[in-house]
């Protein structure tokens, strides 16, 4: 949904959830199933916010594999050190499922004090009165953005209110495959190329190569996104759709064209791509020399294959990208502990040594002069070169988008299904641009 490496599950670009429709009628049966749950039942027990030892506990809920666990568990542990009167009732599992049981838990009036969200669900949270507005705490200091990329800090707010605090930023990439270039003395691709010049560039891979030059991106969110931000529109605007009918039809047949031109992989392949989690995207499967991701994920990527892979920016106009929140922490509403957890959270963006713990795991690290320590400590080449590349790039950064709006997973869902109707045929690019339009109207609506 949009956001980090993910060592063990499926990285947040290509996760798919249930909508917020199909989550309610699944309240009752999951609110009854909970107890049951052992990780749940930890979360559940939020409410009470005193240790038998008269400290405070926090509870705190994220998603992520185990690495993302280790991690985050010694930066809270850092934090006890810190602050001994505060303990935490950690909480974590895989991302599937992951906002159902936070659902399940504010539902039943059992939250956790502090969780993890994305721009998939922020929205929807911050309308429900979920999540805690830090605006007061933002001017006040207690929560410092002022080393913060400004775009970034601001991606978090919805309807005038903070509802979540950046915990690490991102952006697009494309990354490609630089061994099989030079190989092949092809040249490699450069920020800056427009749409029209990658497909004649992926075109011209794929005669020398063998390889398909491109993953068909049609299907893939995040590159419309910023494809519809150089044409001065905009994914959403307000509470409707940014675009039009008119521009996804535009969109299909640039990539029928790429298609036909043979610059991209064959539908079933694409469809692999639009399935897979990073581990196995097509430019390190070699089924592709470019993949469409996140710049963070470069590190994951690369432990994937043996080649060489360079990182730039999505085709066009490199101002149509901004600073992503790769993800959020945000505070209940209703916590009992307001002030410690905005302070917890506070500590996890710009504790110097909790932010070295962290590393790039849920993106390149929100406080930009914390990020530069990261990079000069870190021996992992890829990260490096992810955080080089990324602060490259935030020097043409366009303003932030407003936050996605309620019912963005399923608007997600529906590219593919619309895209993969036009990548095998089954529609015409103008057919499956109206079918997305109608689906995404109905998305939001609901």
């Amino acid at each position: 949904m949009h956001p980090a490496t993910h060592p063990t599950v499926n990285a947040p670009d290509g996760r798919t959830y249930r909508t917020p429709l199909v989550r309610r009628r699944l309240l009752r049966g999951l609110l009854a199933a909970v107890v049951a749950l052992p990780l749940v039942g930890a979360a559940a027990a939020c409410g009470d916010d005193a240790a038998s030892d008269g400290k405070t506990k926090i509870s705190v809920f994220w998603w992520g594999g185990e690495a993302r666990a280790q991690l985050t568990e010694q930066a809270l542990d850092l934090y006890t050190q810190k602050n001994p009167d505060v303990v935490f009732e950690k909480t974590w599992q895989a991302n599937q499922g992951y906002f159902d049981k936070l659902a399940t838990l504010t539902a039943g009036g059992n939250p956790p004090d502090i969780f993890q969200i994305d721009d998939n669900y922020l929205t929807e949270y911050a309308a429900r009165n979920t999540t805690l507005d830090l605006t007061p705490h933002q001017e006040s200091g207690k929560v410092d953005t002022s080393k913060f990329p400004q775009s970034l800090w601001q991606y978090g707010v919805v309807d005038g209110q903070l509802a979540g605090l950046a915990s690490g930023e991102n952006t697009q990439g494309l990354v490609y495959n630089k061994t099989l270039l030079t190989k092949n003395g092809l040249p490699e691709p450069t920020t800056g190329m427009s749409w029209e010049e990658h497909i004649a560039w992926a075109e011209e891979v794929s005669k020398k190569t063998g390889v398909p030059g491109t993953m068909d991106a049609s299907a893939v969110d995040k590159a419309f996104w910023v494809w519809l931000r150089q044409q001065g529109k905009d994914l959403y605007k307000g509470n409707d759709l940014g675009f039009t009918v008119e521009d996804v039809t535009r969109w299909f047949e640039l990539w029928k064209d790429a298609r036909d031109r043979g610059a991209t992989p064959t539908p079933d392949v694409i469809h692999e791509g639009n399935a897979t989690d990073i581990t196995k995207q097509l430019v390190v499967t070699g089924k592709a020399a470019t993949s469409w991701v996140w710049v963070n994920q470069m590190p994951e990527l690369k432990k994937n294959t043996t080649d060489e892979l360079g990182v730039i920016a999505y085709p066009g106009d490199p101002s149509g990208q901004w600073a992503r929140a790769s993800m959020y922490w945000s505070v209940f509403r209703g916590t009992k502990n307001a002030d410690i957890a905005v302070d917890v959270i506070n500590f996890l963006v710009n504790d110097p040594e909790a932010v070295k713990l962290l590393g790039t795991d849920r993106g390149l690290p929100s406080n930009l002069d914390l990020r530069r320590v990261v990079s000069d400590d870190t021996t992992d080449e890829a990260m490096k070169q992810s955080i080089a590349v990324e602060t490259e790039l935030a020097e043409s950064f366009g303003e932030s988008p407003q936050v996605p709006i309620k019912g963005h997973s399923k608007v997600r869902a529906e590219l593919i299904k619309s895209a993969e109707n036009a990548q095998y045929g089954r529609a015409t690019p103008a057919e499956a641009a109206a079918q997305f339009v109608e689906a995404c109207k109905a998305a939001i609506a609901s």
